[in-house]
């Protein structure tokens, strides 16, 4: 029995994939890419390739990430891999970057232009966030957890050694599917309330961040409840009774998630900001607007708020 268990959590990884404008802060170079062309932006950063980039949006969250190997005692239990329309050339200044800063970094992928998100399951890549909305699109078509990182609105300020990494999530479309936020479009907030409450034991279907939760709350079990370096939050405009089939989902799914967020239709951003999330994924735009003013958010465009 105890070899079994030390090979289940020898299986156990968690690998993200990210594109180097959501890595670092390429705002000036891409600027010349947008004017001058490809030739110009390849002349300009080979000219700074000894410039170290600045952090970009994500950069905090990468950096919690691969935090969490020493709490492990183990290299590449976590794994962040730069997947960038870069070519080799140019990308060399940003691999440059991320060891300068300390971050881990072995696998990445150059693609000159062509989008990366194919690379994102030959990866094993649980999650893909990019700065570019066509790729994450195509990756979640694909079938992967994918998001948008939005421009922030705020600093977060890391703290600590070993600060925990916390990652908030809303519910449909994100970790469930869009099948009852169908119904409150077509039909309103009282039909969706009375199908929710009918269909509470009925599990609802998951959505594209369901295997990206359930690899986060895998690598969660590996660490005491009370002490764990990750927490999650389920940030949902529900309220009651819609509560209860999102609870039983969850309890059915076997996932455990920290703090659940019932809002009832309040603003999410004061309630992101008072969790102090490293990252916010939500499938509406009005929200991830409020969101980024507060948290870095992803953008998820799936479901029938992005048809």
């Amino acid at each position: 029995m105890a070899g079994k268990r030390a090979n289940e959590q020898e299986r156990v990884r968690l690998i993200v994939a990210i594109s180097s404008r959501a890595l670092f802060d390429l705002g000036e170079s891409h600027a010349v890419f947008e004017s001058d062309g490809v030739d110009a932006y390849r002349e300009y950063q080979i000219a700074h390739e000894s410039d170290i980039l600045a952090p970009g949006v994500a950069f905090p969250l990468v950096r919690k990430l691969m935090s969490l190997n020493a709490l492990l005692g183990e290299r590449g239990r976590v794994e962040v891999i730069l997947l960038s329309r870069n070519s080799s050339d140019t990308g060399l200044r940003v691999l440059t970057s991320a060891h300068h800063h300390g971050l881990d970094i072995e696998r990445a992928a150059f693609t000159g232009g062509a989008s990366p998100y194919r690379y994102v399951a030959a990866f094993g890549a649980h999650l893909f966030l990019s700065a570019d909305p066509r790729d994450v699109r195509l990756a979640l078509e694909a079938g992967c957890a994918a998001a948008t990182v939005l421009p922030s609105m705020t600093a977060h300020v890391e703290s600590g050694e070993h600060p925990q990494l916390r990652i908030a999530f809303d519910g449909d479309a994100v970790i469930f599917s869009d099948e009852a936020e169908q119904l409150y479009r077509q039909r309103g907030l009282e039909v969706f309330n009375a199908s929710e409450s009918a269909a509470a034991h009925q599990p609802l279907a998951g959505g594209p961040f369901k295997g990206f939760l359930m690899a986060v709350h895998r690598l969660q079990a590996l660490f005491p409840a009370d002490e764990s370096p990750l927490r999650t939050a389920l940030v949902t405009s529900r309220g009651a009774p819609s509560h209860e089939r999102v609870i039983r989902t969850l309890r059915a799914w076997g996932i455990r998630i920290d703090e659940a967020l019932f809002l009832g239709g309040l603003g999410k951003g004061p309630f992101l900001h008072a969790f102090d999330a490293d990252i916010f994924f939500d499938d509406q735009t009005v929200h991830c607007e409020a969101a980024r003013l507060h948290v870095a958010t992803g953008h998820v465009p799936h479901g029938v708020a992005n048809a």
